[in-house]
């Protein structure tokens, strides 16, 4: 990780902030990217580009433009930003079907789109994308988010396979996260079995890592305990 310049999207999240702190321990810098609104002062290692709407291409281009021009250069992207939503197909909403489609399509993709040139000057460049293992075989209530996660698998092979010996493209297929606010949904599951962001975030930065430039176009199972 040392002297890598990272752009984590959706990194105020449970998993974003853990990815960053990882990355900056280890001596990376990092940019921070996120919807909601950030007062984090730039330093000569961090900043934090607040407010974007990563599944607006204008607005994506411009936060990626912005950290590769404070940094000078960009190593990596990891694509965290995303959502989810529980409905059954019978009687939710058809909008929600675009809503996860942007919130986890769209996103990965304006941002990929805008870091591809920046990444291939690195000579190392690397994407990572959060996928689902719930998106290999969609259960009862699961079909539009597993919809869109199949997209960013497909996604992920498409500009691993365009960009093959330039930028490794790879991702994550995680099954269910231990963060706060899947606790408070599900109350009676079994959280040992789940993988916790830490494990998750290992994984991610060492297809990060030059350890991993022999590595492009996986989908890489992060089942936990499950």
């Amino acid at each position: 990780m040392e002297g890598k310049v990272i752009v984590v999207t959706g990194a105020s999240g449970a998993l974003g902030k853990v990815v960053a702190e990882i990355a900056l321990a280890r001596g990376a810098r990092v940019a921070g990217v996120d919807h909601a609104p950030s007062q984090t002062a730039a330093t000569d290692n961090r900043i934090e580009l607040g407010g974007v709407d990563l599944s607006d291409a204008a607005a994506a281009k411009k936060a990626i433009d912005a950290a590769a021009a404070h940094f000078g250069r960009l190593d990596a992207l990891v694509n965290i930003a995303g959502g989810f939503a529980f409905e059954m197909v019978a009687d939710g909403n058809p909008n929600t079907w675009q809503h996860m489609y942007a919130l986890n399509v769209l996103t990965a993709l304006n941002a990929s789109r805008s870091a591809v040139p920046h990444l291939v000057s690195s000579g190392a460049g690397r994407i990572v994308n959060v996928g689902a293992m719930g998106a290999l075989q969609a259960g009862s209530g699961m079909g539009a988010y597993a919809a869109s996660k199949a997209g960013v698998h497909r996604l992920t092979e498409a500009l691993a396979a365009e960009w093959k010996g330039r930028i490794t493209v790879n991702a994550v297929l995680p099954s269910t996260i231990d963060t706060p606010a899947n606790r408070a949904s599900m109350p009676g599951a079994d959280f040992t079995k789940w993988v916790t962001p830490q494990e998750l975030a290992e994984v991610i930065l060492f297809l990060v890592s030059d350890a991993a430039s022999a590595v492009t176009g996986a989908l890489l199972p992060v089942s936990g305990r499950v």
